[in-house]
């Protein structure tokens, strides 16, 4: 029996699932963090894979993390009517799209 799996040319979704390890499985698990933006308290739910991207772009902008999340708070709002976490997702993804190397 091969240790490889057989993927059709374009199955890439397909091999990045049969590349994850146990290790990674923690990646889809949602984790919820606590934070003051301009004075009022929220919490915000995210896998655990977007907090990851977060504090690189904390790390990079060196700033804390909590100011990003003001600062993506600020911004998305205009387009996004109030929605953090569905903002915070959007700017994960165009950060890996873009600037991530």
């Amino acid at each position: 029996m091969s240790i490889y799996v057989e993927l059709e040319p374009n199955d890439f979704l397909g091999h990045m699932f049969n590349a994850c390890s146990i290790d990674q499985v923690s990646e889809f698990a949602p984790e919820k963090r606590g934070f003051r933006i301009h004075g009022h308290s929220t919490t915000i739910r995210l896998e655990r894979v977007f907090w990851t991207v977060l504090e690189d772009m904390s790390d990079r902008m060196a700033i804390t993390l909590p100011q990003l999340i003001a600062q993506i708070h600020d911004q998305c709002l205009v387009a996004n009517d109030k929605n953090i976490s569905s903002c915070l997702r959007v700017i994960c993804m165009k950060y890996m799209n873009i600037y991530a190397s």
